[in-house]
């Protein structure tokens, strides 16, 4: 059935993009080591080149360090919140299923990544699928294939880790006329090398049927995005936009750590290096590196110890040295728009008018209200720490029949007093090509605690947050936002845009960018 599958609804569309590439070019290729020379696998081994050396680490012994995720890039479709279905170009999740089925991040541990895929021999065949990666090409292609998804697949990383990005190109089967390139581009983040950086002028881009692997450090935590490059204003148009965020080595902190202490002996470290300056850390095995050796080792000390402590379990968005910057759930939102005049065209072999750009669906996280708190009747999500009411998502019935989820993350803010939760933190960006977004809060302050992931703290160590109930960001920039519902009444609130005009679903004159905040 998997065979016939395969060339009855894949091949026919996209047999004449591929015809003339000889079999030797097909070259889909994922690559994550379990083991690195700066990241050496848990029995002390680095990955060579060698398929079946019996020196190459295994997965059940790889560095918790080493993350790894693997994307398709090709298009899709989504349903807005009037059920108009638009098109997109989009990337779609080929690693991490099961996570991003439930709105997380679907960056996974080398040892979850290398592990055996188990899942769907094509979609809609039932078989709930694990994180392992997606490796065989025909699979690849089953899978990706219609599979964009807008925003694309999160990723999440933590500072220090190394991360190996696999983006396999598996065509536009709405478009078989474009022989599109693809590549990906961390916006914002500070250590890409041009090589890796996704701006095709000075690195690579990635051809139909072939793959490619970004390789990246995680050196400072905040929040950041990533799209494709190619062709940026359109591109990001039709939905090749996804959000990133690192989070700080403070988290790893034992209990009971001073953080003050932690921080000041990171960016201070004890001459020469001792085990002592990373006794504060849960393994010493894996210690943070050497701030020394790290010219973004930016964060200033706070102007005092104010005897901050490391709580257990506790996580924070920037290592603040003062416990400032704690939450106890966070919610990753990306302000977006849809112009549909533009997807329409793009499907339909016709020229793109950029100057008549106009967007016409205003959306966080791919959603406007009310999908953006849950659509009953759809895959109701399970509950997770991170996303404690994750909701239904809207599936589109796409060309060859299989219906998709092309927008599974949720942006109903839930924050459970009850249960002892107090503070939510909101990673927002935008990467709108035409417009500013303001959000705007009902009855719950905003504490902006870092834009464009950096903490905001001025060099004398005095924290910079500031209190607001509106928050403007444009095209390209990123805030975090730390939501504080101690002396908040429980009950029912609203994240909500105050550009009315953003508060539509195209012509319907309701909806549009908004959601809500729910205090238990």
């Amino acid at each position: 059935m998997f065979g016939t599958r395969l060339f009855r609804i894949v091949l026919p569309a996209f047999f004449f993009l591929v015809v003339s590439i000889p079999a030797f070019a097909q070259s889909f290729r994922v690559q994550c080591p379990n083991g690195t020379t700066l990241h050496k696998s848990l029995d002390g081994k680095v990955d060579s080149m060698v398929q079946g050396d019996p020196a190459r680490p295994t997965a059940a012994n790889a560095n918790p360090q080493i993350k790894c995720q693997h994307i398709s890039g090709g298009d899709g479709y989504a349903t807005m919140a009037d059920g108009q279905q638009i098109y997109l170009f989009a990337f779609g999740p080929l690693s991490g299923l099961a996570d991003i089925s439930m709105g997380l991040p679907g960056t996974q541990p080398a040892s979850v990544f290398n592990s055996t895929f188990v899942g769907a021999t094509f979609p809609g065949d039932g078989i709930a699928p694990n994180n392992a990666a997606i490796k065989e090409p025909a699979l690849m292609m089953n899978n990706g294939v219609l599979a964009g998804q807008a925003p694309a697949p999160t990723m999440a990383l933590d500072e220090d880790d190394e991360f190996y990005l696999t983006l396999s190109n598996v065509g536009m089967i709405m478009r078989p006329d474009l022989f599109e390139q693809h590549t990906v581009h961390f916006h914002g983040y500070p250590n890409a090398s041009s090589f890796f950086d996704g701006v095709p002028d000075a690195s690579v881009a990635i051809n139909i049927a072939g793959s490619f692997t970004y390789y990246y450090t995680a050196p400072d935590a905040g929040t950041y995005f990533w799209h494709c490059h190619i062709t940026p204003p359109e591109h990001l148009q039709m939905g090749m936009e996804g959000q990133l965020y690192v989070r700080p080595r403070q988290n790893r902190l034992k209990p009971g750590a001073n953080l003050y202490t932690a921080l000041h002996d990171y960016e201070y470290p004890m001459q020469p290096i001792s085990t002592a300056s990373n006794a504060h850390y849960l393994n010493a095995s894996f210690p943070p590196e050497d701030c020394r050796k790290d010219v973004l080792c930016s964060t200033p000390l706070p102007r005092k110890d104010t005897g901050a402590v490391q709580a257990p379990g506790a996580l924070y968005a920037y290592n603040d040295g003062d416990g400032s910057t704690r939450y106890d759930v966070e919610y990753p939102i990306q302000m977006m728009g849809f112009d549909p005049n533009f997807h329409f065209i793009g499907m339909t072999f016709n020229p793109e008018p950029f100057a008549d750009m106009k967007d016409k669906y205003f959306l966080l996280s791919g959603r406007s209200y009310p999908d953006t708190i849950g659509v009953p009747g759809y895959a109701q999500l399970p509950t997770t720490a991170t996303n404690p009411t994750a909701s239904g998502a809207i599936t589109t019935l796409d060309s060859d029949g299989v219906s998709r989820v092309s927008q599974p993350m949720p942006t109903l803010i839930t924050i459970n007093k009850t249960a002892g939760q107090t503070r939510a933190l909101l990673r927002v960006s935008n990467l709108s090509v035409t417009e500013y977004h303001t959000l705007a809060t009902e009855g719950v302050p905003m504490l902006v605690i870092g834009f464009h992931a950096r903490l905001l703290r001025d060099m004398a160590g005095a924290n910079m947050y500031y209190t607001t109930n509106s928050l403007t960001i444009g095209g390209g920039e990123s805030a975090d936002v730390i939501l504080d519902v101690t002396n908040i009444p429980q009950g029912t609130y609203f994240l909500y845009t105050t550009q009315l005009d953003h508060l539509s679903n195209d012509a319907e004159n309701f909806g549009g960018m908004m959601t809500e905040i729910r205090v238990l």
